[in-house]
């Protein structure tokens, strides 16, 4: 079950500022790091796909372990951090204190859960997983790199980090997709284009705080749907596709900017417009550069998102949660549970809405959204998740 606990802390990873010791052009915060990693990790994973050892459930709930082992350590500098890995002992004690932290807050996801996250830590298999997840993990890093070395060009440290990426870099030349990225512009693009999230904010006519990003949003929900998918026992494509529906349902707004609910709803036939227009980039924009065959996946997450689908007979068929777990709940059908990932995307602006109100912003539009988003929920349930339970929890 989620938790109002577990739910705040993700979202406080929204007000952790990486790289505080230099100089930065714009903020750069974790949540959003850990975002646009995730795009990559989906990008990595896709190009590995006709492995038989690749668990798209293992990338999902590795890049959640180590997200929530990251917000216990924040205070360590990577480098400490890493020293400390390089020691197998050092390591195991540390990943026993950080456990111990989280214990609270992760135990209400069930033994499984818990299960999984000891022994994701205690595990020393290199899985390529784990490579994916890592090789991930550097490229976004290095991608913020760029952006601090521009402004610190000849600052403490610069040269050694530098010289530490690029070493890295050579570790990962054995994935495919790390080969296609050196090869193709358009590839580097996609993933550019999807870090340009990062500086896109939420809320932007309101002084929030903290400041959400859509990026750092699109993570949250992604999250959020994927645990709601295992505690619906979705089989594993259907916890697929929830997390990446989460996690790229707004990808269009790169396109179109976050255009928020009262200015699409002022205006009748507006929503259906932008809808249009965001479908017309992303064909333009979006979809010349990543792979055709993956075209259809990526229109799934991206068009129509919030409804409930299943594939049969070459066909998308619009269905509920209810009917996806009574009769279609298997890989074959390729489910999504779009009215889920909706409740769970209101779910995540309401919480926005919470934690700026508890920091003291004082705001009209925020205490209507928050009453109004509250009251739709208020008895909401999906597929016997009782949604009204958890947004009562922050009333």
């Amino acid at each position: 079950m989620i938790t109002k606990e577990f739910i705040l802390k993700i979202f406080s990873a929204a007000g952790m500022r990486r790289w505080n010791d230099k100089i930065r052009p714009v903020e750069l915060m974790e949540l959003d790091k850990q975002a646009h990693k995730m795009t990559i990790a989906y990008f990595l994973g896709k190009f590995e796909e006709n492995r038989k050892d690749l668990n798209w459930q293992e990338i999902i709930e590795g890049a959640l372990f180590e997200f929530l082992e990251r917000l216990v350590i924040t205070d360590l500098k990577p480098q400490i951090f890493n020293r400390i890995k390089e020691d197998p002992g050092q390591y195991k004690r540390l990943s026993e204190w950080v456990f111990k932290r989280l214990e609270p807050t992760i135990a209400p996801m069930g033994e499984a859960f818990v299960a999984r996250f000891k022994r994701y830590f205690a595990s020393t298999d290199n899985t390529i997983s784990k490579r994916i997840l890592s090789a991930a993990h550097f490229y976004a890093t290095r991608w913020e790199f760029d952006i601090i070395e521009r402004a610190n060009p000849h600052g403490y440290e610069i040269p050694e980090i530098k010289s530490y990426l690029q070493e890295r870099q050579e570790k990962y030349y054995d994935l495919k997709g790390i080969q296609q990225l050196a090869l193709y512009t358009k590839y580097r693009n996609f993933l550019d284009l999807c870090g340009q999230l990062r500086f896109q904010l939420r809320w932007s006519h309101i002084n929030m705080v903290p400041r959400t990003s859509v990026l750092g949003h699109m993570l949250i929900v992604a999250i959020l749907s994927y645990l709601v998918s295992l505690e619906m026992n979705g089989c594993s494509r259907r916890c697929f596709n929830d997390y990446f529906t989460g996690l790229f349902h707004d990808l269009p707004e790169v396109l179109t900017r976050d255009i928020i609910s009262p200015v699409k709803r002022s205006i009748a036939g507006l929503d259906k417009l932008i809808k249009s227009y965001e479908k017309e980039q992303m064909e333009k924009e979006v979809f010349s550069l990543i792979p055709g065959e993956w075209e259809a996946e990526v229109r799934m997450f991206t068009e129509d998102e919030f409804s409930s689908v299943i594939a049969r007979d070459g066909k998308t068929v619009k269905t509920t949660s209810e009917d996806i777990s009574a009769s279609f709940n298997m890989d074959e059908y390729n489910p999504r549970d779009g009215e889920m990932i909706k409740v769970v995307d209101d779910l995540a602006a309401y919480v926005e809405a919470y934690c700026a109100l508890e920091n003291g912003v004082k705001s009209n539009d925020l205490q209507d959204a928050r009453s109004s988003i509250g009251e739709k929920y208020k008895d909401k349930v999906v597929d016997s998740i009782r949604f009204g339970e958890i947004f009562r929890e922050f009333s």
